[in-house]
């Protein structure tokens, strides 16, 4: 009823999960991840109980195979039925498929990774998403690496029930609003025809929003750019006779103030400043 990729970052620091199903608000049943710890995907007929189980174990030193076989072996329910993945800290993540669970069935998983779905359209989801996973890189942001092994799976027929709902949870230390929460992205399609390119158009607009800009795309507020911006901003409503004061009050205001950096302007809080003015 579902397909997903749970994985961790090349240099180990983030983990994630991406998930999609024709199933009313997947978001808030299959993905589960933390911090330093790792992250798991539970499905098809899932065993919510296994999000925070795994999680503890992992916390724990164990690694990915031994918590899924510990899952499932700790599991009063269909197990049968049961599909699982799940990623810690270091090694080649596990997958778990239950005998019972609706064809096309199956998983895939390495170094970093583990990929399951069931009830798709064939074997070519899972392997499409590996494929794509294993070509990617987290040159991109890791949300876009795990996103676009997601698009693959989706494109390669996906759910063979359909489409409705998809969700992108991503963790790292300090990488959520404001450094004080661990939650890098969290993002959810509950109902839509087509979820995967809405959560792709989402995460577009959390990257705007929500991430911290490249120090070294980052433009001095000197001279001709420092004019500029002022009289941009004097035009929006902020006549701060303090440029950083006036941009900051600006950028708060359009849902900004994670690309702000004193003395420099980021050139997409730039561009948009223009289109504002």
């Amino acid at each position: 009823m579902t397909f997903s990729i749970v994985a961790r970052s090349t240099d180990g620091t983030a983990h994630g999960v991406a998930v999609a199903s024709k199933f009313l608000g997947v978001g808030a049943a299959v993905p589960a991840a933390l911090a330093d710890v790792g992250a798991v995907a539970t499905q098809s007929y899932a065993n919510l109980a296994y999000r925070p189980q795994a999680l503890a174990l992992l916390a724990t030193g164990m690694a990915a195979p031994g918590t899924v076989k510990a899952l499932v072996a700790g599991d009063s329910g269909p197990v049968a039925h049961r599909q699982v993945g799940v990623v810690g800290p270091a090694g080649d993540g596990a997958t778990f498929t239950g005998d019972a669970c609706h064809p096309w069935a199956g998983g895939a998983a390495g170094d970093g990774y583990a990929i399951q779905g069931n009830m798709l359209a064939g074997p070519e989801v899972v392997g499409d998403m590996e494929k794509i996973w294993l070509a990617g890189d987290d040159g991109s942001r890791f949300a876009s690496r795990l996103l676009a092994a997601l698009r693959a799976g989706d494109l390669a027929g996906g759910d063979r029930r359909g489409r409705q709902s998809a969700a992108l949870l991503v963790v790292a230390k300090g990488m959520g609003y404001g450094g004080t929460s661990d939650v890098w992205v969290d993002l959810r399609v509950d109902d839509h025809p087509d979820p995967v390119a809405e959560l792709a158009r989402l995460l577009g607009m959390h990257t705007l929003y929500f991430e911290r800009p490249d120090p070294e795309t980052l433009i001095p507020l000197t001279g001709a750019v420092a004019d500029e911006v002022r009289g941009l901003l004097v035009r929006a409503g902020q006549d701060d006779a303090d440029l950083d004061e006036a941009l900051a009050s600006w950028a708060g205001i359009e849902n900004l103030e994670e690309r702000v950096v004193p003395g420099s302007i980021d050139p997409l809080v730039l561009a948009q400043l223009r289109a504002a003015g």
